[in-house]
């Protein structure tokens, strides 16, 4: 989709959807930059094609809000990158049932409201494109991080029905898959099992392998957030874009493994690479 569009990232604090605000900006599109708290956003407010706005994607009426904004001050809606999110870590066990709603109200039900809160914007322009931000978890179920993990599944599930769904209108889904990206996100992810590791528990040992995983196999190919932030507009800008985009070596190299690989092999070298041994 060729020329100037109006697109609206959600989840622009930090990480990926600030730096998707930029490469927008930067090539010329009027971006609307949301997150819940704008304040975190206001050294963005003076930028060239950028515009803010407070944005909960739990909250129907501040999507209903950011969504009129867009539409009156941009005078349509191309494009919506559903960004917002985070990870909650931690044994299934020991994750309580209401962080596991939490993590499915942002992830899952958020970004289903913004798609229903911006197909109608789109159908009246006569297309557009949604991006929805998944990640390597959405396709590889990792140890101690099942609530993030299940969340970006279902986001892979709704893509896929979605893209079918709205073809008829003109609108593209694109699903962007990273790896390992340097940002806040695993900081605020480890964060979120240290009252697990404070404490005894049949997984205290365990949670020690996966940070070390973490700092290590992880780390080792990690690439910038500016670098899935260019995925995400060229795929914007695309005539045709692809239907999924896989980036860092990581996913381009386990995702294509877990089609062909048996479950019990792709356990074993999990297993091994987080230092856990099965019992006999």
């Amino acid at each position: 989709m060729p020329g100037r569009q109006v697109v609206l990232v959600t989840g622009c604090s930090t990480g990926i959807g600030r730096a998707t605000v930029l490469e927008a900006a930067g090539r010329g599109h009027l971006v609307f930059a949301t997150a819940r708290n704008p304040d975190s956003m206001a050294d963005l407010a003076g930028r060239e094609n950028v515009r803010i706005a407070a944005l909960d994607v739990t909250q129907p009426a501040s999507i209903a809000n950011a969504v009129r904004k867009v539409v009156a001050e941009g005078g349509r809606l191309d494009a919506l990158v559903n960004n917002a999110g985070y990870g909650q870590y931690g044994a299934v066990e020991e994750v309580p049932p209401e962080e596991w709603r939490a993590q499915f109200d942002v992830n899952v039900f958020g970004s289903v409201a913004m798609i229903q809160a911006c197909l109608s914007a789109m159908r009246q322009n006569g297309g557009g494109t949604i991006v929805n931000v998944s990640s390597i978890a959405g396709k590889i179920p990792i140890p101690f991080a099942a609530p993030y993990c299940s969340s970006k599944h279902a986001l892979e599930a709704i893509s896929d029905a979605l893209r079918i769904e709205v073809a008829p209108f003109g609108v593209r889904v694109v699903i962007v898959e990273p790896g390992p990206i340097g940002s806040n996100f695993g900081a605020r992810a480890r964060a979120s099992v240290e009252r697990f590791l404070k404490r005894p528990g049949p997984y205290k040992e365990m949670y020690g392998g996966a940070e070390k995983a973490m700092n290590t196999d992880f780390a080792a190919g990690m690439l910038s957030a500016e670098s899935v932030a260019r995925v995400i507009v060229r795929a914007i800008e695309a005539r045709r874009p692809k239907t999924r985009y896989k980036i860092t070596r990581m996913a381009k190299m386990f995702i294509p493994l877990k089609r062909v690989l048996p479950d019990r092999v792709l356990d074993s070298q999990m297993r091994r690479s987080l230092g856990i041994k099965k019992s006999k």
